[in-house]
């Protein structure tokens, strides 16, 4: 599978994009600004008055959570350097994502974003920083930016995405992603595909950053060393019951369900750690584990079908907000056809385990500084 050309979040503002559904992502960035705000002090604070401060969000997809980062981050080096009675900095922000994410939606959204920022900023300092943005299209598991060009880099809920699905010695049979039915070899190649992936990211960023630069990076993982745990890989077996169904049915080919895996990794905070130390390019700062329930994605905007009951509104969005992340991925292997059937069925087995159960997704949270 060709992740770059295939991995990319549902586009537009339409009912299953993600720029309708990703509230769940939002509030991950929510929980974890207290821990971006003190890296962009520190930051500052350590390059002594900037007259210029360069700084990239990697895996910003689309919609409304694209500029949250850069609003936080800007308004903060505003704050800072007002406190500090210097004149604000000039702010560059690149915005990273796949070839295949929805561009054109961010820079429409930017002027009106610009102005808003301008009415925040310049209400607590006349003399605001000039804000610059530019879209870079490409796999942050490469070199994107020039040597020594970044003071401050950031991520969330993108580096549990791989570069590519694990070259598998054995059938996942049944599954489309790790499970506690997982053959040991299957598990092995998710981790060292991480490893792999995790390791070049870390070189390609300590290439294109200045020495003393902050990064800030909230990944999708779990708290539990068992790479099958519920907790990371829950939601994907739910989507494995749809389609298993639907391969009982004889409404998918079994060898296509055999080859069909998710090209995703969950992290524990200890393997994150232990990336970061055998590369050898960062301090850490602080490691911090998180967690969001799957209700944090309910919309109570969004108009429910008549056969959805209230109680069900948690696992009707969640699934919305799964089928904005997962569709491409689906529609690329199984087809177009197939794609809305089975995504009704993941909404039923969804809203049937959220009644029954507690749900959450566990953020890996780590804030480095590069070395000297």
């Amino acid at each position: 599978m060709e992740v770059v050309q295939l991995l990319h979040m549902n586009g537009g503002n339409g009912d299953a994009s993600y720029s309708n559904n990703s509230l769940l992502q939002r509030k991950v960035i929510s929980i974890t600004k207290p821990i971006l705000k003190k890296a962009t002090v520190d930051l500052y604070c350590a390059m002594n008055c900037p007259k210029t401060i360069v700084m990239a969000d990697l895996g910003c997809s689309s919609g409304p959570n694209t500029l949250l980062v850069a609003a936080t981050f800007i308004k903060m080096i505003n704050e800072i350097s007002l406190k500090m009675g210097h004149e604000p900095p000039e702010i560059q922000i690149h915005l990273n994502d796949l070839p295949g994410n929805d561009f054109n939606i961010v820079f429409l959204s930017l002027p009106k974003f610009l102005e808003s920022l301008r009415k925040d900023v310049c209400h607590s300092n006349p003399s605001s920083p000039s804000c610059y943005f530019s879209g870079v299209a490409g796999s942050f598991y490469t070199r994107l930016f020039p040597s020594k060009s970044l003071h401050f880099v950031h991520s969330s809920y993108s580096l549990m995405w791989l570069s590519q699905v694990p070259e598998l010695e054995e059938t996942n049979k049944g599954n489309i992603y790790m499970s506690s039915t997982s053959p040991s070899s299957v598990i092995r190649a998710y981790y060292q595909q991480f490893q792999t992936d995790f390791s070049m990211f870390l070189k390609c960023r300590a290439d294109e950053m200045v020495s003393g630069g902050r990064m800030v990076l909230t990944i999708l993982g779990r708290r539990s060393d068992d790479p099958c745990s519920r907790e990371c890989c829950y939601i994907w077996e739910l989507l494995a019951m749809a389609l298993n169904d639907m391969v009982y049915e004889g409404r998918i080919e079994e060898s296509q369900m055999d080859s069909f895996n998710i090209p995703q990794y969950t992290p524990s905070p200890k393997e994150v750690k232990n990336e970061v130390e055998k590369e050898g390019s960062f301090l850490i700062d602080c490691l911090d584990v998180s967690e969001v329930t799957w209700d944090s994605s309910t919309n109570n905007n969004i108009i429910r079908p008549e056969e959805c009951k209230e109680s069900d509104i948690g696992g009707y969005n969640m699934a919305k907000c799964m089928r904005a992340v997962a569709e491409p991925l689906l529609v690329s292997h199984f087809g177009l056809s197939i794609t809305k059937e089975v995504f009704l069925r993941y909404r039923k087995i969804i809203i049937k385990c959220m009644s029954k159960e507690e749900t959450k997704l566990i953020n890996v949270t780590i804030s480095m500084t590069t070395k000297s």
